[in-house]
């Protein structure tokens, strides 16, 4: 009779483990395909704060952007200052563009610069101190701070959904639920990796900020007219104009050119036809 008993408590323990062993699976599947909800969050006005099981403090970012345009005695030292200046507040040049327009006189130089955003407003007033004349300065902040803590959110529930679908994976035993949880996996990996790359992105954004620098110089043409240099300069180039002058005048006036020869034509075949009147006009 004991035996019976403990024979039919081992069955009904074996059916207990089988039937949560099943529930287990079923709440592990539910939980795969049901995406996990976003976290409200509330921005105050320095920090943002994430309401969830975990709390995340998140500071507030700005990106600081702007142009500044100015005149200044020397493009190669002002150059050179620049660089020095990035160099010291561990920034470096995106781009960099030269250019001498001989009608104007000016010689300009235009440098885009990502520099750290601790070091912004250093780095501006050094700029400007190289400046003999500032033409215009435009400096923008943006608060990206929501943008950021909702980025950040999306790819933490995406990497959450991963990992449930990573241990559904464990846990099947079908050939073909096996395959469509791989490609599910597949799917949300790449979807993981774009939402890392606008973090990124976003990230670097914040972290330097972008600088675009245009100088230049005026350079001054002296001209004196009172050397002797200057005098036969202005000579032979008067003396071309006087030519080219005379020369396209003369240019002008081609029909009476074209009515002259013809009239010394016809004159010269006259006369050769009337040789007693070419004589007498001789005589005469």
């Amino acid at each position: 009779m004991k035996k019976l008993i403990y024979a039919a408590a081992l069955m009904i323990a074996v059916a207990g483990c089988n039937n949560n062993e099943g529930k287990e699976k079923a709440k592990v599947m539910n939980m795969a395909l049901r995406a996990p909800a976003e976290k409200d969050y509330d921005v105050s006005k320095d920090k943002a704060v994430a309401q969830g099981p975990v709390e995340e403090t998140v500071s507030r970012k700005i990106i600081k952007e702007g142009e500044i345009s100015f005149e200044t005695k020397n493009i190669a030292e002002t150059r050179k200052s620049i660089y020095n200046s990035v160099q010291k507040l561990g920034g470096y040049i995106a781009g960099e563009v030269e250019s001498n327009d001989s009608v104007n006189t000016r010689n300009e130089c235009l440098l885009k610069i990502r520099i750290p955003e601790k070091n912004f407003d250093l780095f501006l007033t050094n700029v400007s101190s190289n400046a003999t004349r500032v033409d215009s300065k435009n400096i923008r902040a943006r608060d990206v701070t929501s943008e950021y803590i909702d980025i950040t959110t999306h790819l933490a529930n995406k990497k959450k959904l991963e990992d449930r679908y990573v241990d559904l994976l464990k846990k099947g035993n079908k050939m073909s639920d096996l395959l469509q949880i791989e490609n599910k996996i597949s799917e949300i990996e790449t979807s993981i990796d774009s939402t890392q790359a606008q973090l990124n992105y976003l990230t670097k954004q914040v972290e330097y900020s972008s600088l675009d620098i245009t100088f230049y110089t005026k350079q001054i043409v002296k001209n004196d007219d009172r050397t002797f240099g200057s005098k036969f300069t202005n000579a032979i180039s008067s003396g071309w104009a006087d030519l080219g002058a005379f020369f396209f005048g003369c240019l002008a006036v081609w029909p009476l050119w074209i009515i002259g020869v013809i009239l010394y034509f016809v004159i010269k075949g006259w006369l050769k036809s009337h040789p007693l009147k070419k004589a007498e006009a001789v005589t005469k």
